[in-house]
């Protein structure tokens, strides 16, 4: 249904209140695709910034803290720490015997080269593996079970659990062991705090953390040795601090991944060899734990002692689960957990190609938004200089009367303002306003008026389009102005918007809208983007030859051109780029004149803005795909299929659609990444845009204060105007259709004071 088409008799065809109630309560299937597409966005970004483990303070802050609640049992104990019956035990390392470990992997590059190395010189090793890399290099945990390895719990994050509530203590630990069943499909009862060393290391803080895990049944793992290979010594200093002293067995740390890894890679065979030399066995944690288990049976039963097996202690020689005793440690998952696993590194799997692809788009759309404002800047200062030169001109004086059209709908609020500001033109004009079957009484307040040169000229509700080409065959002249009833026009308006037909090219001529309700926030905002996004932008077109809108608020037409091409049409909801498109393909050119000042009432309210900003977006999309042949036509006809066709698809669909993805990344930056340089770029771009803005501002000759509400109009005003597009991508993907809606006015526009003054 057109805006203005009568409204049938309520009791006939309008829904009751409870039925309108019922269906506004409903989401339509647009709105609840874009929620749905919202929402995963938004969840694959957490999870992403999840995995990078970039949230929050992973670091000790603390230090010399006091170990009094932790039993010397375990602070001068083995590097093995187990719970049995709530009692703390520790175990050691046999003599001549080393339990290879390795934290902070999997790692896809340095992980691999250590599992090579292991193979050659068939050890095992047992890896503390860190849950979000697990969830991003699943194969990699495969082959490392596969290989006879062992692997451990190194938190999901990274993160020091001793700074962490006993939730977040869990979740750590239950969602790498999700990763470890989705990958290789087991568990493990070894675990390894991030930035633990040595037992004496445990403090009054961690001592909490390491009785809720013993509860558990896992296996705290600490380390003799330590290569420190993360500080990159040197391959020697590496070899030498891993080395026991004295034929002592040792629990040794090494490190596959969390940075660069080839002193690691280097010195790591050299050693293996070396202490091999020396008589040195390798093995795992468990198969540590096994061998200082028998030798202590073995004591036992030299006492005449029956050995005990130690009931809490999850990695025993015992275990029937695992065929590999080196592996004991290892548990076959549940198939509810499978499945979680599975679930969870799928999910992992979409983040990791997901967000990668959208921060691709980003870059792409940054170097167009910013690629678009130093065209705009460019290309307007050059239009500029070359409109004000002294000797600039379209050609001979255009003082010849023309007819001005007022389509009208039930405009009671804003005629009167703006056939009085038509009475004050400066330039010879008949006035022609169309009555769309108003209900209001506008035509007769129009008649009211005695304003010399008006005719009214009532017909059926049919719409804006059908009013514009009803106007055009009654107009008396061969150019003619077109308006909405809404506008007030300065007394020089007509005069200036008609001179570029001197040019016999021109066919058609674009005005400058401004905002006349600018006072509140909304009606400011709506003023800086009329400035210099819509009135910037055509000084750029105009320029390109390829002007792909001229406002229905205030355009000027050569009559035989809109007969010519068929009149104004009701294919589209945007008629006004509907009719440029179509000059354009018809040869004419179409231009801007930006003196021409028409003063219009923007939307004042949230609601009406979006409805009206929907209808041009889905109207404009309407239009370009009306004319999509224009890409094919030849000569100057085709030039706006091959110039402005492209501009338009790219800076007005394209580019918006994909223009949140700065804001998004930005606020994904500040809190997963570096807020300071996430938030020193966001700052740098609304620069660039202030530099544009500020000189839109100049070359309109508007005052500079409304420039403050720019911040501020990035923060909320651009989102509504990015939701509203996206909305109408949506509306036009699945095929909806979009009715003409009229706006509320309240007539506060008033007529210009002055020539050239304009309202402030």
């Amino acid at each position: 249904m057109n805006r203005n088409q009568v409204r049938p008799q309520r009791r006939h065809a309008t829904p009751s209140r409870i039925e309108r109630v019922r269906r506004q309560a409903v989401p339509k299937p647009r709105v609840i695709i874009a929620l749905l597409l919202l929402l995963g966005l938004v969840s694959v970004m957490l999870l992403d910034g999840y995995l990078r483990a970039e949230v929050g303070n992973d670091q000790r802050v603390r230090s010399d803290a006091s170990a009094s609640k932790v039993p010397d049992s375990v602070l001068d104990g083995g590097p093995f720490l187990s719970f049995q019956g709530g009692t703390a035990r520790t175990r050691s390392v046999p003599d001549k015997t080393i339990a290879l470990t390795f934290d902070d992997g999997p790692d896809p590059e340095w992980t691999q080269k250590v599992l090579d190395i292991l193979d050659d010189n068939d050890v095992p090793g047992t890896f503390f593996l860190v849950g979000s890399m697990i969830s991003r290099y699943p194969d990699v945990v495969r082959r490392m079970v596969d290989d006879g390895n062992e692997v451990g719990v190194h938190t999901f994050t990274h993160v020091d659990l001793s700074y962490q509530s006993a939730a977040r203590v869990t979740r750590e630990i239950a969602q790498t062991q999700l990763a470890l069943a989705g990958a290789a499909g087991i568990t493990t009862t070894l675990f390894r705090a991030p930035y633990s060393s040595t037992n004496d290391a445990i403090d009054n803080y961690s001592w909490p953390v390491y009785k809720k895990l013993g509860a558990m049944g896992y296996t705290s793992v600490f380390i003799d040795t330590d290569s420190e290979d993360w500080q990159q010594p040197g391959v020697s200093k590496i070899i030498k601090w891993a080395t026991p002293k004295s034929g002592k067995g040792a629990s040794v740390l090494f490190h596959d991944a969390g940075g660069n890894r080839a002193q690691t890679l280097e010195a790591l065979p050299r050693y293996i060899k070396k202490m091999k030399a020396k008589g040195y066995a390798f093995t795992t944690v468990s198969g540590a734990q096994q061998q200082t288990q028998a030798q202590q049976a073995q004591g036992q039963q030299a006492q005449g002692q029956q050995a005990q097996a130690p009931q809490g202690t999850p990695a025993t020689a015992g275990d029937t689960r695992q065929s590999n005793p080196e592996q004991a440690a290892h548990r076959t998952a549940d198939t509810a957990t499978l499945w979680e696993g599975r679930a969870l590194l799928g999910a992992v799997a979409v983040a990791e190609w997901t967000v990668p692809g959208l921060a691709t788009v980003l870059a792409v759309v940054g170097v167009a938004v910013l690629g678009r404002f130093a065209m705009m800047l460019v290309l307007a200062r050059r239009h500029y200089r070359q409109r004000n030169r002294r000797r600039f001109s379209w050609g001979p004086s255009v003082t010849a009367p023309v007819s001005v059209i007022v389509p009208a709908y039930n405009e009671k609020e804003c005629i009167a303002n703006t056939l009085n500001s038509l009475a004050a033109s400066t330039h010879p004009i008949e006035i022609v306003v169309v009555d769309d079957g108003s209900t209001d009484g506008t035509a007769e307040i129009a008649e009211s008026l005695g304003l010399p040169n008006v005719r009214v000229i009532r017909q059926p509700n049919a719409g804006k389009p059908a009013a514009l080409n009803n106007g055009v065959r009654h107009a008396r002249y061969d150019i003619v102005v077109m308006m909405d009833g809404d506008t007030v026009f300065e007394p020089d308006t007509v005069q200036r918007l008609v001179q570029p037909f001197g040019d016999p090219e021109v066919g058609a001529v674009a005005g400058n809208a401004k905002v006349g309700n600018r006072s509140t926030v909304i009606g400011a905002w709506q003023h800086i983007e009329y400035v210099m996004g819509f009135n910037l932008d055509r000084r750029m077109y105009d320029l390109l030859r390829c002007m792909p809108t001229i406002p229905g608020a205030i355009g000027a037409f050569r009559r035989d051109a809109v007969l010519g091409v068929g009149g104004m049409s009701e294919d589209t909801l945007a008629e006004d780029t509907d009719i440029t498109i179509a000059l354009h393909r018809a040869g004419w050119r179409v231009v801007y004149a930006e003196h021409a000042r028409a003063w219009t009432e923007a939307p004042a309210s949230p609601g009406q803005l979006w409805r009206q900003r929907y209808r041009w977006s889905y109207g404009t999309m309407q239009a370009l795909w009306k004319h999509r042949k224009s890409v094919t036509d030849r000569g100057p006809s085709g030039r706006f299929g091959r110039v402005g066709m492209p501009l338009v698809v790219l800076f007005q669909i394209v580019t918006p659609v994909f223009a949140p993805l700065i804001d998004v990344f930005t606020v994904y930056a500040m809190i997963f990444v570096d807020f300071k340089a996430s938030l020193l770029a966001w700052l740098a771009v609304l620069l660039v845009q202030l530099v544009c803005a500020a000189y839109a501002f100049r070359l309109d000759g508007e005052r500079y204060r409304y420039l403050l509400m720019l911040p501020l109009q990035q923060i909320a005003y651009r989102q509504l105007m990015y939701l509203v597009l996206i909305h109408s991508c949506v509306t036009a993907a699945t095929g909806g259709r979009l009715r003409w809606q009229k706006l509320k006015r309240t007539g506060e526009v008033g007529t210009p004071a002055a020539p050239g003054t304009g309202v402030r």
